[in-house]
């Protein structure tokens, strides 16, 4: 699920009772089989790993809870993009698509996966990106035919996972495919070759499947891209830092990618606070605070495999785990153990009160 499970400290009690107005409150989940009969149930705080006080939140939403707040006083520019930058004596000089040049005294680039602020400053993706596997995730909106509220649907396939949800107050649903497919070739503006691959590797399945993937070519919102991680010697040069995903991408695995990109940009505007705006100062503190944080949760997301059987013996083993997830103390171990782990990382740094 494209949530957060998010840390709340002080930077966050302003926002803080409307962050939990839109909490997902998902009630569990269940597995289904080609007929879509319910065969096991998944405890709701093992499917979100929630644990105390954490409050998960669709990620669009925090996205607009934050843009509402700010949007007076930032300046938001919608539909463009930097065509090129370069460090001038006044700052640094960006050349928009759209909106000509300006000077800016800082650019972060907290533009995700693919930063084209990465490439500008420090060059191909190739060199910071890291493979997990052949691992592939698309997800997109479709209407909520089954009705579900609060709850997800898991079908899963060898190399080949469907999850289905709807959460609090959700009008539509959600549908997340996971895939293994090694070496797979695309283009990542070409949206018809991307859904026709998805056809491809998803045709075939029963349960709601047709019907998800017939949904896929009115939705909105449609995404496919690999499950992959950067891994960065060193995040800022100049007067460019990069932030979340441009800088430290987890992969879907981890579930923390949100929550870390909020937590770096409440360090990163402490430490240029701290620092009385001097980025020389700044800039390296900001990254050895965050640094160990960082490795954490990137830990987390090196384990696509375990989302995804890989053959019939996994997925007969998987099968056989979920329904005996109640019954049996190791498998409770297990699940706690995994919970433990994840809000290990997840507050794996206390941020300063700045």
């Amino acid at each position: 699920m494209c949530t957060s499970n998010l840390p709340i400290f002080r930077g966050f009690t302003v926002l803080y009772e409307e962050i939990c107005g839109e909490h997902v409150d998902i009630q569990g989940a269940s597995v289904v089989n080609d007929a879509g009969r319910r065969v096991a149930q998944i405890p709701a705080d093992f499917i979100g790993i929630r644990q105390g006080d954490d409050v998960e939140i669709m990620r669009g939403d925090l996205a607009d809870i934050f843009y509402r707040a700010t949007a007076g006083d930032c300046e938001y520019i919608f539909g463009d993009s930097i065509r090129s930058m370069r460090e001038v004596e006044a700052g640094v000089e960006v050349e928009l698509e759209h909106g000509g040049k300006r000077v800016f005294d800082l650019v972060i680039g907290a533009d995700g996966l693919h930063s084209n602020v990465r490439l500008q400053v420090f060059g191909e993706e190739s060199q910071f990106i890291r493979d997990l596997g052949g691992y592939y995730f698309s997800i997109f909106s479709v209407p909520n035919h089954l009705r579900l509220d609060r709850w997800e649907l898991f079908y899963v396939n060898v190399d080949r996972v469907t999850n289905l949800y709807s959460v609090r107050n959700g009008k539509d649903a959600k549908v997340l495919f996971v895939f293994k497919a090694p070496g797979l070739a695309y283009d990542s503006r070409d949206l018809m070759r991307q859904k026709a691959i998805l056809r491809n590797v998803f045709g075939g399945l029963k349960w709601e499947v047709p019907t998800l993937l017939s949904a896929m070519e009115w939705a909105p919102d449609f995404y496919l891209d690999a499950i992959n991680q950067i891994k960065m010697p060193v995040w800022h040069r100049g007067r460019c830092m990069l932030l979340g995903d441009a800088a430290f991408a987890p992969s879907l695995a981890s579930g923390q990618g949100t929550s870390m990109a909020i937590v770096g940009a409440y360090v990163l505007a402490g430490e240029l606070y701290a620092a009385g705006g001097d980025h020389r100062v700044a800039f390296p503190v900001y990254e050895n605070e965050m640094r160990s944080f960082i490795e954490k949760n990137q830990k987390l997301g090196e384990h696509v495999k375990q989302m995804v059987p890989g053959s019939g013996f996994e997925l007969r083993m998987q099968a056989m785990m979920v329904k005996l997830m109640p019954y049996l103390p190791f498998t409770n171990r297990i699940i706690k153990g995994i919970i433990k782990r994840t809000y290990e990382a997840a507050n794996g740094i206390v941020p300063k009160e700045y």
